[in-house]
């Protein structure tokens, strides 16, 4: 339970810093970061893999980058059902979607796997 609120709240950090950052993402209050960060996480969680794994034969072909286009429609369909939350169209999701994975990504890596901080402790001998 306590990696999902986690990840619900990089998600949210994620989606405020893209909508500072890009241009065709409007949030318009802090309800709606809240559930735009719950429902984008349900979409990735339900929806994302079912379409991974039937655009595979399009990720094949483009190295990898169609998973960005994947992406893109999962920020749009967040969008699509919170109200508050308005991506402009597919460039805005785009580049919003890409704020968000490397935000989350960079959250993540400093939090943990396991959505709890995590530190190094070395012993000198």
């Amino acid at each position: 339970m306590a990696g999902f609120v986690v990840r619900m709240a990089l998600n949210i950090l994620g989606l405020w810093v893209a909508d500072n950052l890009v241009a065709g993402i409007e949030i318009r209050d802090a309800w709606s970061f809240v559930m735009a960060g719950f429902v984008l996480g349900a979409v990735n969680a339900l929806v994302r893999p079912i379409l991974l794994i039937l655009t595979f034969p399009f990720t094949i072909v483009t190295l990898g980058f169609f998973v960005l286009v994947v992406n893109a429609g999962m920020l749009g369909l967040a969008a699509a059902l919170v109200g508050g939350f308005y991506v402009s169209g597919f460039w805005a999701a785009f580049f919003g979607s890409l704020v968000v994975s490397l935000t989350s990504w960079g959250a993540s890596f400093l939090i943990g796997p396991g959505g709890s901080f995590e530190y190094l402790e070395m012993n000198e001998r």
